[in-house]
């Protein structure tokens, strides 16, 4: 085993050991079934880590990361994750979650090459381009900065309220809200940018307006 992962390995025996300790139970419960009311579809930087960030334990929130938090209509991966959570899990809150400072949606404004990651980062060009106005309208950088990783999660939360997964949901009379928030990591708060939608019918009007 390579010396540079080992330590990795004693952490997590010490971690299950004060686990343990602190709850004897809590393994073999855990290990039985999963019923979280959350879905959380994150970005992938290591700094925003979604159980941590809201104090939740292991099994209390489903989880969906990727580069910028981005929902893709093509993506399996992520809808597959939202259609188990959605119809399996039945899940009751959907957070699409981004976060200021992130370094997908920077690249993503510049005019910079990164390689395959520019196929990626189109999605967020695209939002960019339906928003530009309002952006190139905000003269202090940080600020434009901060109003676009605002902005993508809107467009994400549209696009997670479109899909045909949670359509259906609503249709059936199935419970569920999908919420846009924003995290701080300068300070740890989340913020909630007001884009809450439960039903089909405040999806029309919201999504129309945006």
């Amino acid at each position: 085993m390579s010396n540079s992962l080992s330590n990795l390995f004693t952490k997590n025996r010490e971690w299950a050991a004060k686990v343990n300790a602190e709850d004897p139970e809590f393994f073999s419960t855990l290990s039985k079934q999963q019923k979280p009311e959350y879905l959380w579809i994150g970005c992938a930087d290591s700094r925003v880590p979604a159980n941590q960030i809201v104090d939740l334990l292991p099994g209390e929130v489903f989880v969906h990361r990727n580069i910028a938090n981005v929902v893709v209509h093509t993506d399996l991966n992520c809808l597959s994750v939202i259609q188990f959570a959605v119809d399996v899990l039945k899940v009751k809150h959907i957070m699409v979650v981004g976060h200021y400072g992130c370094g997908g949606i920077k690249a993503a404004m510049g005019t910079e090459e990164h390689g395959m990651i520019d196929n990626w980062l189109r999605h967020i060009k695209d939002v960019y381009r339906l928003h530009k106005e309002e952006v190139d309208g905000i003269a202090d950088d940080c600020k434009r900065f901060d109003r676009m990783c605002e902005l993508n999660v809107i467009e994400q939360v549209a696009h997670v309220c479109q899909s045909s997964i949670v359509q259906n949901a609503w249709k059936t009379g199935q419970e569920l809200h999908v919420h846009g928030w924003c995290y701080s990591i300068d300070n740890g708060h989340i913020k909630d940018l007001e884009m809450t939608v439960s039903n089909a019918e405040e999806a029309a009007v919201r999504l129309e307006n945006l």
